[in-house]
């Protein structure tokens, strides 16, 4: 069953079941339906950093805050280098990159906060939006996971840092996995391949499928979820989005498909007061 489903609002798909169960929480990641921008990011384009004008994208990005329920001021977001440094948001840097992309926090492409009303936020066309939540403690985290992100191991890296700052165990962790290229249309040469075997060793044939010379299709969400679990989280705690952003390019942006000229999704969560 695909665990982001869209609700009242175009622009948004939400992981429905979390937000069932924790009514604290919001969590989602938006489409590319429901915005202003023109041309090749139509129409909701939530990316400063792609050439869009920037007017357009504010407007785009507080259109999504307020369909998610949060003021645009409390919109925190990072670089994103396509690396595996993560963040401990605090109140003093919430609203952070919100309308310049200078402004971000710096090489950073995982978010994590105990915080209520900061509004995590992190931007998509293609690659793995990683959520984060461990409900005991109110802790909740994004990360951006394309093949560089994946192979410095992210995923892992912020189950460390749960563990490390909040003392909880990996068991206590849900994650969520979301649209993002799929095995059908994401095709690798081998020294991607190879970096891919280098962390997954015996599990790599898993992921990879070889189909002519050195090239081979790579499923990153499946890379992921097994390196979520080698982390500790366990199996029935990690959702997984079946949408592949490549296939669905009248629902999201794909950089791959739509030759590197185009918009960004953003996968967004937060806690409410309480």
């Amino acid at each position: 069953m695909e665990p982001f489903k869209s609700g009242k609002h175009e622009n948004i798909m939400r992981i429905s079941d979390w937000e069932a169960c924790w009514p604290e929480l919001t969590a989602g990641f938006s489409t590319r339906r429901g915005g202003i921008s023109r041309y090749e990011y139509e129409s909701l384009n939530c990316g400063l950093h792609v050439g869009d004008n920037a007017e357009d994208v504010w407007m785009n990005r507080q259109k999504l805050a307020e369909a998610a329920g949060y003021p645009f001021s409390v919109w925190t977001c990072a670089e994103q280098v396509h690396g595996s440094n993560i963040r401990i948001v605090t109140e003093e840097e919430a609203g952070l990159g919100r309308t310049r992309q200078e402004d971000a926090i710096k090489e950073t492409d995982g978010l994590l906060t105990d915080r209520p009303n900061i509004f995590l936020a992190s931007f998509y066309a293609d690659c793995v939006p990683l959520f984060f939540y461990a409900p005991g403690w109110r802790v909740i985290g994004v990360a951006h996971a394309g093949w560089r992100g994946t192979v410095e191991r992210i995923g892992q890296k912020m189950v460390q840092r749960m563990i490390q700052n909040w003392g909880l165990a990996p068991a206590d962790i849900y994650a969520a996995i979301g649209p993002s290229i799929g095995s059908c249309c994401y095709e690798v040469n081998d020294m991607v391949a190879g970096r891919v075997r280098n962390v997954l060793h015996t599990k790599a044939h898993l992921v990879l499928e070889h189909t002519k010379e050195d090239k081979y299709m790579l499923n990153l969400q499946e890379t992921n979820r097994i390196l979520l679990e080698e982390a500790g989280v366990l199996p029935s705690h990690i959702e997984v989005s079946h949408l592949c952003t490549s296939c669905r390019t009248d629902l999201f942006f794909s950089h791959r498909k739509e030759g590197g000229k185009t918009g960004r999704m953003t996968a967004f969560i937060a806690l409410k007061e309480g």
